[in-house]
């Protein structure tokens, strides 16, 4: 493993908050560029070379660089010590356990969904409106949730059981996401979201990633 201290390019969205977050679960110390998503920062011809798509979160750690947020917090805790009571999987079986709960969020919830209301609600100005699509997109999204809320109530305190993951970071992503949307989320995510938002380390990596909305008193 380098010894080289990782870099985070990019706060202010859902899937960078998602990278601080892992990175302070961790307590890695790292360096972060504090660029906002289609900001100035992100057209730098430097930016460009680490990301061509000019988007936010890039992480580089040493040669490798990563533009996927599932991929870094994966690589993460791959790479770094976890602390007590920090799942990361022993086996395969484990493994494909926790990644079942990340790509159902990334693709059903997070790419399929939210993102594609953000894109024609939130920044229709930018791409245009589609209010049916927007609709469907809600609809859907809220198909999908319900139907894991019972599966979310039953795993326990965690979508792991009672070892915090990458797979609970990315899922409160959304859940925030789809709360900030005022989706009517079943009340089994609503307790498990009052959980979560509970760890000192998720109010830390809020005020890092979203310095404009929270105060010292958050």
């Amino acid at each position: 493993m380098t010894t080289a201290k990782p870099t985070v390019w990019g706060i202010g969205g859902t899937r960078a908050m998602r990278v601080h977050w892992t990175l302070l679960e961790l307590g890695v110390d790292y360096e972060m560029h504090a660029i906002l998503t289609r900001s100035p920062g992100t057209q730098t011809d430097e930016f460009a070379r680490l990301n061509p798509k000019r988007k936010i979160p890039v992480l580089c750690h040493g040669p490798l660089v990563l533009t996927e947020s599932a991929a870094i917090v994966s690589y993460l805790t791959d790479t770094f010590p976890a602390p007590e009571g920090f799942f990361v999987p022993s086996d395969a079986a484990q493994r494909a356990r926790l990644n079942e709960w990340s790509y159902f969020v990334m693709t059903e919830l997070d790419a399929h969904s939210l993102y594609l209301i953000r894109r024609h609600d939130g920044l229709k100005e930018i791409y245009g409106e589609a209010p049916e699509a927007v609709a469907s997109a809600r609809e859907y999204f809220l198909k999908q949730v319900n139907a894991m809320a019972d599966k979310v109530d039953a795993a326990g305190k965690f979508l792991m059981g009672e070892g915090f993951s990458t797979a609970d970071i990315i899922f409160m992503s959304c859940l925030d996401w789809a709360m900030m949307y005022e989706f009517p989320l079943p009340q089994a995510l609503m307790n498990y979201h009052a959980r979560v938002a509970k760890r000192p380390v998720y109010q830390k990596a809020m005020r890092l990633n979203y310095p404009e909305l929270y105060t010292d008193d958050f």
